[in-house]
């Protein structure tokens, strides 16, 4: 399995609209193909820290959700809303296999 952490920090007063935008993202994610899993984590220490837990069967799928038009959409949406360039983590996932 292909995982990829995103560490995504937001400006405070972007929090809602950011929240709204990945929302909309995690439900088109969660309908594609290869995707076994899309996780929206907030830190409850920092509210504008999030992970995004991206899952997929191969490097292929997690390389298409990038040509997605709601990946699209999401990117151009919080662009702005960073306090700094976001940060993908690639990982191998090992368990729960497939």
């Amino acid at each position: 399995m292909h995982v990829t952490l995103v560490h995504v920090h937001i400006k405070p007063d972007c929090l809602e609209a950011f929240i709204a935008a990945t929302v909309a993202n995690h439900a088109a994610s969660v309908r594609e193909p290869g995707n076994r899993r899309f996780d929206v984590l907030q830190n409850p220490d920092d509210p504008t820290r999030f992970i995004l837990y991206e899952a997929y069967v191969s490097a292929e799928d997690a390389a298409a959700h990038k040509g997605t038009p709601h990946y699209a959409a999401w990117r151009d949406a919080v662009a702005d809303m960073m306090a700094e360039p976001r940060v993908g983590v690639l990982m191998n996932g090992l368990y729960p296999e497939g």
